[in-house]
């Protein structure tokens, strides 16, 4: 079965790390209505499209511009599929390739193999590096991927479907241009300074 009936989700993942927790079963529309939202650490069995529709809806804000809302944030999900859709449309023109397959190398490049956390010790507060844990690294990476688009679109006449394409192309081929690279490579610095 084909992914919005267009696309096939045989992809390998190569990130062996990330493989259990990135799900690509053959389903015509990703939608599982909250089937596993009740059991820990079972998102990871959720569709990583529906994962990424998800995200889409609440990316988050930063600054003082977080009341204003837009209009993929309104908790209509087909708007929200419709969005992906078109998205994936303009990653296979782009770049000739299973938009699937590109957006799960974008997911592996743009995941952090380690970030910071502040240890308390005798009242004054120190950074430390961990590792990340799989399930956190796909979460990151795709919040990381959704916020990016969402701020390079927000006031600005450029679309949230083309705003999502190029943030999935560019993460895909490890560019700077995309924020998630950007944010993936600031945070390893800090967590390699920090150790």
């Amino acid at each position: 079965m084909k992914i919005f009936n267009k696309w096939d989700s045989n992809v390998a993942v190569i990130d062996m790390g990330l493989k259990e927790y990135i799900t690509l079963t053959g389903l015509l529309v990703p939608r599982s209505a909250g089937l596993n939202a009740k059991s820990r650490f079972h998102k990871g069995k959720t569709h990583i499209v529906e994962r990424l529709v998800n995200k889409l809806m609440v990316p988050g804000h930063k600054g003082k511009t977080h009341r204003i809302s837009s209009g993929h944030m309104c908790g209509k999900k087909t708007l929200t599929y419709k969005i992906v859709e078109n998205a994936f449309d303009l990653i296979e023109k782009k770049t000739k390739q299973n938009p699937i397959g590109v957006f799960i190398k974008a997911l592996e490049n743009a995941a952090p193999r380690e970030e910071i956390t502040t240890i308390e010790y005798g009242g004054a507060r120190y950074p430390q590096a961990v590792e990340c844990s799989p399930l956190r690294r796909v979460d990151i990476a795709l919040s990381m991927i959704t916020q990016g688009a969402y701020h390079s679109s927000f006031r600005k006449k450029k679309s949230i479907e083309t705003a999502l394409a190029e943030e999935i192309i560019n993460a895909s081929n490890i560019d700077q241009k995309s924020s998630a690279i950007s944010k993936k490579l600031e945070l390893e610095r800090q967590a390699d300074a920090s150790r």
